[in-house]
């Protein structure tokens, strides 16, 4: 997939919590289909988070899941890109790409498709053996998911398409998969989801000399005009209407 990145803006917002990452999220997509801002990309190094898709919040262990990540440290929260419970931390790159769109709710699977084989390709330039597909038994389950050896997923993603514009999000687990496993392991269980523990790791564990800087930069560089060390910051209407979506993601 080859996007127009010549007026693409990149954002970040310092001292935001995982839920106001989430929200966020949101209020630059209405910016986009505003026209208060061109396509927009935002690179960040997350918190700690348990991300729980929709589907989630009706199963009987919902509540004994929410615990489970709190317990591991993981904040959780409530996404509306669709899919099922995913974690991401420090060790991870979160990745929000927007753009208008004078279509709705067309091209979303070609969209899935193409990030997803130009995803690989980015992680293939920096020594990686990146391969898209689901592998058996991982977390959050996607055919456009990028896995590492056929043995780890690696990146999710995940999209929001609004009349006026496209919201394609995207978390990369790069580095420490400790932490993921094990939260993972807890609140699947909670959630009565049957999965595979090796799937829920991290790009190291494979490559071990891959560290979450080196992919950041091989994303800028994918991104040509993004610069995720020197951003521009969020402009006081949006920093006004990041309340408004907060509780549409707080558990």
């Amino acid at each position: 997939m080859h996007t127009d990145t010549t007026a693409m803006t990149t954002v970040a917002a310092e001292g935001l919590g995982p839920v106001e990452e989430l929200a966020f999220a949101r209020v630059l997509l209405d910016s986009v289909k505003a026209g208060r801002r061109s396509a927009t990309l935002r690179m960040y190094r997350p918190a700690p988070t348990l991300a729980f898709g929709a589907r989630d919040r009706f199963l009987p262990g919902f509540a004994a899941a929410i615990e489970a990540a709190r317990d591991h440290g993981f904040t959780p929260a409530l996404r509306s890109l669709g899919g099922r419970a995913a974690a991401y931390h420090q060790g991870s790159l979160v990745i929000d790409h927007i753009e208008p769109s004078d279509s709705f709710i067309t091209n979303t699977n070609a969209r899935f498709t193409g990030f997803g084989l130009d995803y690989v390709e980015v992680l293939r330039g920096i020594g990686v053996d990146a391969r898209l597909g689901e592998i058996p038994g991982e977390y959050c389950p996607g055919e456009h998911s990028v896995n590492v050896a056929g043995r780890i997923k690696a990146i999710g993603t995940a999209q929001r398409v609004i009349s006026g514009a496209w919201l394609f999000s995207s978390s990369v687990v790069v580095e420490d998969p400790d932490p993921i496993r094990a939260v993972l392991t807890d609140v699947e269980a909670a959630l009565g989801v049957d999965w595979d523990p090796a799937t829920g790791g991290s790009i190291s564990e494979i490559h071990p000399e891959v560290t979450t800087d080196t992919v950041a930069e091989a994303f800028a560089a994918y991104y040509a005009s993004a610069d995720p060390q020197s951003p521009q910051s969020p402009t006081a209407e949006e920093v006004a209407e990041l309340a408004g979506y907060v509780d549409k993601h707080v558990l």
